[in-house]
């Protein structure tokens, strides 16, 4: 019965987001050059420019400074009088575009696949520019983001880099395949309580399948690192073409790992083959910083609004890991858990401030750190002349969810649309009782 209930519920709510939401097309290429004045600038490496401007032309940056703007002509002039300018917020690790409903509706999950050993799935083709999920997340200033594959096998497969505005996959791609996924093997028991043991069947312990997990994935690397050396192998194999690029140095191996031990294990294991790690998750990343730093191995954060894993540990630690990061010289950025959580991502980051990050450097840890360690600093990240125009203007904090009000958005200097179904329906009922709607 509960099925039941859980298919028909699916597909009732499948049927309020496709049809609830009014089109929402993505915005023609820059026509002409745009200066914002006036505003707060945040720069995104730490640097504020009050009363600043900033100009930007065939979706690049051209200008950006502190007192009048430069004459451009025939350009669009936005006054942002009292008003805050921020880079792009980046949200890496994100099933967004990969999910739109979690229960009830599988035709709308397609975020992992069958089998176990999976670097040659690339998420990217999967990925749903009409999610309408998606401009609910760029009207808290997201505009790019990182769908990856998750799924319970070891390695479910490569991410890409997406902006938030587009057609199609192919016009949302920003950088494409730029990392391959592995779930490190944990020596723990975990999850569910499993069966009782069938007498006189050898059980394995936690320990004893994480080693063979991983001694599975020593194998696949082996094979891989010895392939990537043939330079035109007579038979091509997916798998092992898939993985040249983490020898190469084109692509990143994101590493799911919590614990201390298993975080060590990846970085020890990275360094082995020669590829570059990066931790995702990270719980206990502060008790291997030095390691970490030593190896110069960033840490994507999962959120800080929850509670830490171990009933003995701080309960505030999810909110102290960036700074405790920050202090040890970590490269450290920060994700959301899921699809549609990112739409606060800004004002997790928010907490981190109240937890010993600077504002600064909190806007930093989803701006230039995610583009970093993401690879794309050299074209978002910052508002800096050459960049794209990737950028929001709100008329609050942006990092505060009281004060936050995005209303102009641009991704490489398109002036995209900031409506969601949320906003429609908040217009829609405002009218019905007569309340004042601004959205």
């Amino acid at each position: 019965m509960n099925k039941i209930f859980l298919f028909f519920g699916g597909l009732m709510l499948s049927a309020v987001l496709t049809y609830g939401q009014a089109n929402i097309s993505p915005a023609r290429a820059q026509a002409k050059p745009v200066i914002i004045k006036g505003a707060t600038i945040h720069v995104g490496n730490g640097q504020v420019i009050n009363n600043g401007y900033i100009a930007f032309d065939k979706g690049k940056i051209t200008a950006i400074g502190e007192g009048a703007a430069p004459g451009i002509t025939g350009a669009d002039v936005i006054d942002a009088t009292g008003k805050q300018l921020y880079p792009g917020f980046i949200c890496p690790i994100t099933t967004l575009g990969l999910v739109e409903i979690e229960e009830g509706a599988r035709g709308t999950v397609d975020d992992s696949e069958t089998g176990d050993l999976n670097p040659n799935v690339r998420s990217i083709i999967a990925y749903n520019t009409d999610s309408k999920v998606i401009p609910t997340v760029r009207s808290n200033g997201i505009l790019l983001a990182q769908p990856t594959p998750t799924g319970g096998g070891t390695m479910p497969g490569m991410s890409s880099v997406v902006q938030l505005d587009a057609w199609n996959w192919q016009d949302a791609a920003y950088k494409t395949d730029i990392g391959i996924h592995l779930n490190w093997p944990v020596a723990r028991a975990q999850g569910r309580r499993r069966a009782a043991p069938t007498p006189g069947v050898p059980q394995e312990t936690p320990a004893e399948r994480a080693q063979k997990a991983i001694a599975a994935i020593e194998n696949l690397f082996s094979e891989a690192k010895a392939y990537a050396n043939i330079d035109k192998p007579e038979v091509k194999n997916i798998r092992l073409e898939a993985m040249k690029g983490l020898f190469n140095g084109t692509k990143k191996l994101f590493v799911n790992a919590e614990g201390a031990k298993e975080i060590v294990q990846a970085v020890a294991f990275g360094k082995k083959y020669g590829v570059q790690v990066v931790i995702v998750g990270g719980n206990e990343s502060y008790l291997v910083a030095e390691t970490l730093k030593e190896n110069n191995v960033p840490v994507i954060l999962k959120e800080t609004q929850r509670l830490p894993d171990k009933e003995e540990d701080d309960v505030y630690l999810p909110y102290k890991l960036p700074k405790m990061l920050q202090d040890a010289g970590v490269m450290y950025g920060l994700t959301g858990i899921g699809f549609w959580r990112q739409r606060n991502l800004p004002f997790e980051a928010g907490e981190a401030v109240g937890y010993g990050l600077t504002k600064e450097q909190a806007i930093s840890m989803i701006t230039i750190n995610n583009a970093k360690i993401l690879g794309i600093d050299k074209t978002t990240g910052t508002l800096e002349v050459g960049k794209d125009a990737n950028l929001f203007v709100s008329k609050g904090d942006a990092l505060d969810m009281i004060t936050i009000d995005v209303d102009r958005a641009f991704i490489q200097g398109r002036d995209i649309n900031l409506d969601n179904l949320h906003k429609q329906l908040y217009r829609k009922f405002a009218d019905k009782y007569g309340v004042k709607a601004d959205l």
